[in-house]
């Protein structure tokens, strides 16, 4: 390489040679959801790559305009099936963010609230339940309606009322309980799974998880959940902070290790899948992990599984319910193209008696929610949602059903803005439903 380099380790010149794979073919160019917004180089996967190359030679520093390009990035990947020569984008926007950009961010409001969720907040599970609770305090005082009816907040900032837009309904206490610790198998047992509960789910949509374990249960698995709730860390590794992802990733791989031997670690989280099943890697290439822990990293990945995953290579039994809905789905990013996995959720849908599939346009596209994007961007998080909703208003659809939380939450804001006859699911939601 030419020129000053900020390369410091092995892996870390590892990871950003993996741009030197990148020939310039711009066949990512269509599948970019913010290149096709803003139509400008540097917001494409090519020319982020070559932005990230670039501070990893010391060509270029992390100026404002630099740091504005890829912090638009939404990290949803969908450059990575269509690339011909491989790149893995993902690793390199995380490298990039956390290697890069996180030390050059300047203190704004932005920044502040990026770095208290990513280090303080996510990655401690209980410190969000009193969180929460001001949130829920907010909406159910009537407050949040109140500065909605008489547009405050858009005096204020036209980003502010964006975000408060985009902010999750928060349920009761009742349903922000944890799950139990063991739901035994219905019928003949076929085997003995462990689930994640997560850090987000069990705050904004603990009726999800609920779902999930009485479903296995249904479909004849025994479901374990760890005494100690973790959070897997995803959203610390996808903002610029890999040190606090790999201190959670240890922590999750501990808490399931306390359960004993189980056939399957199951997530109905797309996003938390997403990077557990990446666990080998981020704990080999992280500095101070011992390689006993590191190979536990890699063997718990192995086991990984969404749930729809599980539920299709043991098959669907079929339920003795039914739901009667038109269904469109619409893929979350990371169980699609991270994962590579976009047949079994559809074909759990099918399996469900009186459920009938409809086509959903541009299904693949990102909704915006991207994690933290939602929070972070929220004026570019509704530009990317708007277009997805006048998808979904064409598909006569009663329900939408997606697999990643901060995509049912998305949807869900933006369906009630728009006043739409449309309820938002998780897959297994239907089959829970359906099941009971």
């Amino acid at each position: 390489m030419s020129g000053p380099t900020r390369l410091r380790t092995a892996a870390d010149l590892l990871a950003a040679e993996k741009s030197l794979d990148c020939v310039h073919c711009g066949l990512c160019l269509p599948a970019c959801p913010t290149y096709e917004l803003f139509g400008r180089e540097g917001t494409s996967p090519r020319g982020r790559v070559y932005l990230l190359r670039g501070l990893a030679e010391g060509e270029i520093e992390p100026t404002e305009k630099v740091r504005e390009d890829l912090d638009l990035c939404l990290v949803c990947r969908a450059c990575e099936p269509v690339c011909p020569s491989g790149v893995r984008f993902g690793e390199m926007m995380e490298l990039g963010r956390s290697e890069w950009l996180e030390p050059a961010r300047r203190g704004t409001m932005k920044d502040r609230m990026r770095r208290l969720a990513v280090r303080h907040l996510l990655p401690k599970p209980s410190r969000l339940g009193p969180l929460a609770a001001l949130l829920r305090l907010y909406q159910a005082s009537g407050l949040q309606s109140l500065l909605r009816r008489y547009g405050v907040l858009k005096y204020v900032s036209s980003e502010l009322a964006a975000r408060d837009a985009l902010l999750p309904r928060v349920p009761g206490f009742a349903k922000r309980r944890r799950l139990r610790r063991f739901f035994p198998a219905v019928g003949e047992r076929r085997g003995r799974v462990a689930m994640l509960e997560g850090c987000v789910m069990p705050v904004v949509l603990g009726d999800t998880n609920r779902a999930c374990a009485s479903a296995l249960a249904a479909q004849g698995f025994d479901v374990l959940v760890p005494e100690r709730r973790t959070c897997c860390g995803a959203l610390s590794a996808h903002f610029g902070a890999l040190d606090a992802a790999t201190a959670a990733a240890l922590e999750t791989v501990r808490a399931f290790a306390a359960l004993g031997p189980v056939d399957a670690v199951v997530v109905d989280s797309a996003g938390c899948g997403s990077v557990m099943k990446d666990y080998g890697r981020l704990t080999e290439e992280a500095k101070g992990v011992s390689a006993d822990d590191a190979r536990a990293a890699a063997a718990f990945a192995d086991k990984v599984k969404d749930v729809s995953e599980l539920l299709d290579e043991a098959g669907v039994r079929p339920p003795a319910g039914r739901v009667e809905a038109r269904v469109a789905y619409a893929d979350a990013c990371h169980l699609a193209h991270a994962q590579g996995v976009t047949a079994p959720p559809r074909r759990l849908l099918e399996a469900i008696p009186g459920v009938e599939l409809v086509p959903l346009p541009n299904a693949d596209r990102c909704c915006g929610a991207a994690g933290l994007y939602n929070a972070l961007q929220p004026l570019e998080s509704t530009m990317l949602l708007e277009r997805k909703l006048d998808d979904l208003e064409g598909t006569g659809a009663t329900v939408l059903a997606t697999a990643n939380p901060g995509c049912l939450l998305q949807y869900r804001a933006g369906i009630e803005r728009r006043g739409l006859p449309i309820e938002v699911v998780h897959p297994i939601e239907l089959l829970a439903r359906a099941s009971t």
